[in-house]
């Protein structure tokens, strides 16, 4: 998960730096093709071509189009809103895990889950400040993303009880490329990066499959309501990058209502953490 953490903030600065020239689907499709060169690559050194199987690709075609959508909606927000404000409505994903993974993996909805999504939800409210004056297009942009970010957990602990992670992320690749080509190109105008974009482009490529490669093993050893919460140690770092970077002021409710989410998902942690340590 440390590796997903730096991948992650290494993504949002070099999307946001590409965001000027091509819009979010032409990303999604140039990141997709970088990914399929990077897993072919180390399949063919790694002597893992057999992992790639077919016999779950449903599972894979909805991890991946959830995953797609949620891609495409925190790129999007990343160019309207502060960076800052992105990560803390995105780390509301675990509160969707927890309310969504009776549905999908069968786990219990146990009390103490449902009082840390309680308080969670208190955290979005306190980030997002809903009123007509203050609503922008971009935190329901970032929260939607959450959402997507939250399907896309479940299914990859799903497909991690029979798939590999070279079978993952192969599937991740070539079907997000087919995602890619199909909405950057129905308007018939595809924007080709410039020079320099292109070393960009791979940056997020590069970034982006090791955050999934680093994400699907920590979930092949731990629950999904224990590994995501640890990704919230990126919101300090990347509310200081703004600053530099972009002028971005620190907002002090959106890093409260980070505080209030954190503080929702630690209590789940610390039950779970429990629960592993009993005796069988």
């Amino acid at each position: 998960m440390s590796g997903a953490i730096l991948s992650f903030s290494t993504m949002a600065i070099a999307g946001r730096e590409v965001s000027y020239q091509l819009d979010t689907f032409e990303i999604m499709m140039y990141r997709s093709f970088v990914g399929i060169i990077i897993v072919l690559g180390l399949a063919s050194a790694t002597g893992t071509w057999r992992e790639i199987q077919r016999r779950d690709l449903r599972t894979h075609a909805m991890r991946n189009f959830a995953h797609f959508a949620g891609q495409n909606l925190w790129f999007y927000a990343i160019t309207l809103i502060p960076l800052a404000q992105v990560f803390a409505l995105e780390f509301t994903s675990p509160i969707w895990v927890v309310l969504l993974s009776p549905l999908i993996l069968g786990e219990r909805l146990t009390p103490v889950r449902l009082l840390s999504a309680i308080i969670g939800f208190c955290g979005i409210l306190i980030v997002a400040r809903p009123s007509p004056e203050s609503f922008d297009i971009g935190i329901l942009m970032a929260a939607g993303s959450a959402v997507c970010f939250a399907m896309t957990t479940m299914l990859t602990k799903k497909l991690t009880r029979t798939e590999t992670v070279t079978c993952i992320l192969f599937y991740l690749t070539v079907m997000q490329a087919v995602f890619g080509i199909i909405c950057a190109g129905i308007d018939g105008d595809i924007a080709l990066p410039d020079a320099v974009n292109i070393p960009l482009i791979v940056l997020i490529g590069c970034a982006g499959l090791l955050a999934h490669f680093c994400i699907a093993k920590a979930l092949s050893l731990a629950p999904a309501t224990v590994v995501t919460p640890i990704d919230f140690t990126r919101l300090p770092v990347i509310a200081v990058l703004g600053m530099l970077l972009y002028q971005e002021p620190l907002d002090l409710f959106v890093l409260l209502g980070a505080a209030v989410i954190f503080g929702g998902n630690y209590l789940n942690i610390w039950t779970e953490s429990r629960a592993l340590r009993k005796p069988a």
